[in-house]
C-alpha cells in the first residue's frame, strides 16, 4: 500500500484542542466519536499527535475535557489518560454523554468529573480478536487479563475508599453502564449535574461488540451532543471529524 500524505493523517483525528478564547491559560479538548489507534510512520500516531496538539498549547493551569465516546482503542486511551494526568494544569472533566470502554478510563484522568444526569458510563473487560493454535489462545487471554488489571488502576485511584477491586471486578465482568448517581455514589465522579440537551455519540459497529447497550443508545440516530454553552457549529465539525475518522479507519483497516 503507497505511503498516504501526512495531511490525510490530520483530518481523521478524534479530538480537538482550542485554546479558551477568556483565558490562555485554559485549553477545551473534545475527545468525541470512537478512540482509534492507526499509524503512518514511527513517530506519527494518534498518541503522539494527541501530545503534540496538547503541547502546543503551552502551559495551561486548567483543561477542561469533554467527552462523548463510546470507546476504541485500549492502548490509545490510556495513554492519553496518563498524558492528561502527567500534565501539570487541573483537569476538569465532562461528560458530556456517554464515555463508554476506554472512554470511562480517559475520563479517570480528572481532578474533578463532571456528569449530568442523564451521561453514562461504561465499564467492561478488554476484549480482543485473536488467531492461532492453543497457546496463541491461552496467552491473549493472560494478556487480556493483565490489560484489565491495569485499566482498573485508573478506576480504583480515583475512587479511592468508595471502591473495592472485588466490585469493580464484577462490574467489569457484567459489562456495567452506569448512570451519573452510580458513579458518584462509587466515587467514578464528582459531581452531578443538571439534564443537558446532549445526545450520546454512537457507533453501532463498536457497540455490536458490546452486550448490554442501553436501546436508546441503539435507538439514537443523532451523534452529535448540544450544549448550550459551546457553539453548535463547533459541535458539527467535531462530530463530522469523528464520523470521518472512523469510515476511513473502517476503509483502512477493515474496521474496529
Amino acid at each position: 500500500m503507497a505511503t498516504q500524505p501526512k495531511q490525510q493523517n490530520q483530518q481523521n483525528k478524534f479530538w480537538q484542542m482550542k485554546a479558551s478564547a477568556n483565558d490562555d491559560k485554559q485549553a477545551d479538548v473534545f475527545i468525541y466519536g470512537e478512540i482509534t489507534s492507526y499509524q503512518w510512520d514511527d513517530t506519527d500516531t494518534t498518541a503522539a499527535s494527541f501530545k503534540k496538539d496538547l503541547d502546543a498549547l503551552g502551559n495551561l493551569n486548567t483543561i477542561n475535557l469533554h467527552l462523548n465516546s463510546p470507546g476504541g482503542s485500549v492502548f490509545e486511551g490510556v495513554t492519553i489518560c496518563n498524558m492528561l494526568k502527567q500534565n501539570s494544569a487541573t483537569v476538569n472533566v465532562y461528560v458530556d454523554a456517554l464515555a463508554a470502554s476506554i472512554a470511562s478510563v480517559i475520563a479517570m484522568a480528572g481532578d474533578t468529573i463532571f456528569m449530568p444526569k442523564n451521561a453514562m458510563l461504561m465499564v467492561h473487560n478488554p476484549s480482543s480478536v485473536v488467531w492461532g493454535n492453543s497457546s496463541d489462545m491461552r496467552k491473549t487471554a493472560d494478556d487480556l487479563d493483565k490489560i484489565g488489571l491495569s485499566m482498573q488502576q485508573s478506576y480504583l485511584a480515583k475512587a479511592g475508599d468508595k471502591l473495592d477491586q472485588s466490585t469493580l471486578q464484577q462490574l467489569m465482568d457484567n459489562e456495567t453502564w452506569l448512570s451519573a448517581d452510580e458513579c458518584f455514589s462509587y466515587g467514578l465522579c464528582d459531581v452531578v449535574q443538571e439534564e443537558n440537551n446532549a445526545t450520546a455519540c454512537t457507533s453501532k459497529e463498536l457497540f455490536n461488540n458490546y452486550r448490554n447497550v442501553p436501546k436508546n443508545l441503539l435507538n439514537e440516530t443523532n451523534p452529535m451532543a448540544i450544549l448550550q454553552d459551546v457553539d453548535m457549529e463547533e459541535r458539527k465539525k467535531i462530530a463530522e471529524k469523528a464520523r470521518k475518522s472512523a469510515e476511513y479507519t473502517r476503509t483502512i483497516l477493515g474496521g474496529i
